[in-house]
């Protein structure tokens, strides 16, 4: 079955910047994540902290402004920490409090009067044949250059490496929330900033025209390949699958063939590990613990 007639435009590709870029980095995990639905593999504690220093800072801007203290991001993140994947629950503890800890820093360099546009804010864009959303940490209104205001995109980040202006230069997430803040909200807006809590820094660049474009661009071709695979997954493949998963050589031939697996050493990071083993061959296993920092 055609997912359009001859002549007729292709159906507009619907996603986000996480599955445009799982596409990228490996068709058959993006298999395993948005098709052929595979269960993961054990939760991981860097995301727990992660997840647990999102979700303070969003209640945090939820509280009074007079509420809006360094104590209490703390508190928050105390209050809403999640105990999975840590080693034990010492680990999970020292953890906790480290968390805690970078967040009430990263509070205090807060203005708390300084009420944002929007505070994990979905927003969405059609272009380039793709209809794109996401959800946005934080997106400020601050001063521009020529008198006016714009709108700014910030990501918060709490992995172990520091980041640099190329890294948020080099974002096609953040470059896509730039267009999707703009459709959604009719503002101006063309910074993006990476905030980065274990160090405290801030990385930033500011998007031409010409250098959204050339993101949209590389989206766009990157939608219209996972595009293709997803028709060829519903019209023949998905039919495949069962014979696949019994060990049917041709079937699984024929669904590497659009779906193929990218092995290196990243693959020790997947959730779908126990599932691949090219992935498995490729790196090492690693315990659900350790993305965390020393």
């Amino acid at each position: 079955m055609q997912d359009t007639l001859d002549g007729m435009p292709r159906r507009m590709w619907t996603g986000t910047p996480t599955k445009l870029d799982t596409w990228l980095s490996c068709p058959r995990r993006f298999r395993f994540t948005y098709l052929d639905r595979r269960p993961k593999g054990p939760p991981w504690a860097h995301s727990s902290v992660g997840s647990s220093v999102h979700n303070a800072l969003r209640d945090w801007w939820s509280l009074p402004v007079d509420g809006r203290t360094p104590s209490a991001a703390a508190d928050l993140v105390a209050r809403g920490w999640l105990t999975d994947g840590f080693r034990d629950g010492a680990q999970s503890a020292l953890w906790r409090d480290r968390a805690a800890a970078m967040t009430s820093a990263y509070a205090a360099r807060l203005d708390p009067a300084d009420e944002p546009v929007g505070v994990e804010r979905t927003v969405a864009a059609a272009t380039h044949g793709m209809a794109l959303s996401g959800r946005v940490d934080r997106i400020d209104l601050r001063p521009s250059a020529d008198g006016g205001t714009e709108l700014v995109v910030v990501d918060y980040k709490t992995g172990r490496r520091a980041l640099d202006d190329d890294d948020a230069k080099s974002s096609l997430a953040l470059a896509v929330y730039v267009v999707a803040v703009r459709r959604t909200l009719r503002r101006r807006c063309r910074r993006v900033e990476l905030h980065h809590l274990p160090s405290g820094t801030v990385a930033g660049h500011d998007h031409t025209e010409q250098s959204l474009e050339r993101h949209l661009g590389r989206a766009g071709s990157i939608a219209e390949e996972a595009s293709s695979a997803e028709q060829a997954w519903r019209s023949t493949l998905s039919a495949r699958a069962e014979d696949a998963a019994a060990g049917d050589a041709d079937a699984i031939e024929a669904i590497d063939a659009v779906f193929p697996a990218v092995p290196g050493s990243m693959c020790s990071w997947c959730d779908f590990r126990r599932h691949c083993p090219a992935g498995r061959a490729a790196s090492p296993d690693l315990a659900p613990w350790d993305g965390l920092a020393e």
